[in-house]
């Protein structure tokens, strides 16, 4: 896990293979990504609803997970890794997952929030980050070019 995180941070995007690509990833497989964003932030509120947890704690937290853009203080390195770490499915998955199996509705409402946060940022073009900035992400470059 730690080192799919690791090459993401340390590693810049590829170069294209396609005649006249650009850095960012192929309209076809960046709206397929994105809408597979809108399926996991669907699924995770439509869950959260179904097992009647609080929104106002949704409200307060659904932002929680960007606070890993802090170590972007840091530097673009630790930033990028600390962002893609919160930012994987790979670990809230198996926190909704382990709150469902505990029978702990907090602990699975946390997950559901966290996989709603990165279902909506996916949804809305911000991918995985390289250590190269920021603005490069697997979805591609976003922002002012």
């Amino acid at each position: 896990m730690t080192a799919i995180v690791a090459h993401f941070a340390d590693h810049s995007p590829p170069a294209p293979a396609m005649h006249g690509a650009t850095r960012s990833s192929p309209a076809g497989v960046t709206a397929i990504l994105r809408l597979e964003g809108a399926a996991a932030f669907a699924a995770a509120i439509a869950l959260y609803a179904h097992a009647g947890f609080s929104w106002p704690l949704f409200a307060l937290l659904i932002l929680a997970p960007d606070l890993a853009m802090l170590p972007y203080l840091i530097g673009p390195r630790a930033g990028a890794a600390a962002y893609n770490l919160a930012h994987t499915y790979a670990l809230s998955v198996p926190l909704a997952l382990a709150g469902y199996w505990l029978a702990s509705p907090i602990v699975a409402a946390l997950g559901l929030i966290w996989i709603a946060h990165i279902g909506m940022d996916r949804m809305f073009g911000y991918g995985l980050k390289y250590a190269t900035g920021f603005a490069d992400t697997h979805l591609g470059r976003f922002g002012r070019n």
